[in-house]
């Protein structure tokens, strides 16, 4: 691809701790970005008048819309943009220097047919920016590059956004993010893209360096909000199907969800999490019917002991049941 032009998109909502170090990083690509954009989501704090002050001085451009989440900030910024490929970044994330160059690598080569998205490994930081372990996905238990429609429905896909480079025609054909999702609608656009017969190449070296810590949106209950109508709509895009022998739900996808939800069970009974523990064991229970007709019953006999060793703070016991009611 010779024609090849890369927008940097960044949502931003309140992030004023981290916005200026995150888009220094864009600044400081070897290879650099053709628009940079910056889409305040509704802030209240001073974050953009940080992105306007850079912007006197560097070729950033901030744009503004009400609050809609992040699914709706980057679809803002995609439809404002004529760039032909998006990289991603979230507000408190940042690149290496050579984050665009590496990425990009597989589009100019053009040995893949149908290319769609290339990502790279990251290193996790934390809130501070110390380091907090260098290429995290080679710990994570999903194969990566995803081949099969099984990978990308059976674990979370860990194809972060802000270590991606996606072809704008690839979004524009599935219909850009899910603005009702305001978690897992990454792994929801990745997953219908990779479903629309677009490639995938992984590359494994850091590009990026991903900030995790105890107030980010991946623990919030907006995730776990989120996530149950991720689960939901999967249900309804990938229907068992008994007459091929293929259980997408049954075996895939209501496995992943029940795990997740009963490892936010264990963890809420160590923190002594009251909401937690009634919203994951409620969700333990949604997710239930799904499963196999065993698993179904476990759940049903199970869920009531939880609830009332909950009471008792008997906690080890009741993550003892949560721990086999994950089991398909």
């Amino acid at each position: 691809m010779t024609n090849m032009s890369i927008a940097a998109v960044i949502p931003l909502y309140n992030g004023s701790p981290f916005i200026e170090k995150t888009i220094e990083s864009v600044l400081a690509q070897t290879e650099p970005a053709d628009d940079i954009l910056v889409v305040d989501d509704g802030s209240t704090d001073d974050g953009p008048q940080i992105v306007e002050a850079l912007a006197r001085s560097h070729p950033v451009t901030l744009l503004r819309k009400a609050n809609g989440g992040q699914s709706s900030a980057r679809n803002f910024a995609i439809r404002h943009t004529r760039c032909t490929h998006i990289a991603f970044l979230d507000q408190d994330d940042a690149w290496y220097d050579d984050h665009l160059s590496v990425l990009k690598r597989p589009f100019l080569d053009s040995s893949v047919r149908n290319l769609a998205v290339t990502y790279g490994n990251l290193d996790r930081i934390a809130r501070d920016g110390k380091m907090v372990a260098y290429r995290y996905l080679d710990n994570i238990p999903t194969p990566q590059p995803k081949t099969s429609l099984e990978q990308c429905l059976g674990h979370d896909m860990f194809i972060l956004p802000s270590a991606s480079l996606v072809s704008k025609e690839a979004i524009d054909s599935v219909g850009f993010f899910d603005e009702q999702l305001t978690g897992y609608e990454d792994d929801d656009l990745f997953c219908r893209i990779f479903s629309a017969g677009y490639r995938f190449v992984y590359v494994d070296e850091a590009v990026t360096k991903w900030r995790l810590y105890s107030s980010s949106t991946s623990f919030s209950p907006v995730m776990a909000r989120s996530r149950m109508t991720y689960f939901k709509k999967q249900l309804a895009l990938h229907p068992d199907d008994p007459g091929l022998g293929v259980y997408w739900a049954r075996d895939i996808i209501a496995p992943r969800f029940m795990r997740l939800a009963s490892g936010e069970f264990v963890k809420a009974t160590k923190n002594r999490d009251a909401l937690g523990l009634q919203r994951s064991l409620s969700e333990m229970e949604a997710i239930a019917p799904s499963m196999s007709p065993r698993a179904f019953r476990r759940m049903k006999t199970y869920a009531p002991i939880m609830r009332g060793l909950c009471r008792l703070r008997m906690y080890g016991a009741a993550r003892s049941l949560a721990k086999r009611t994950a089991r398909s």
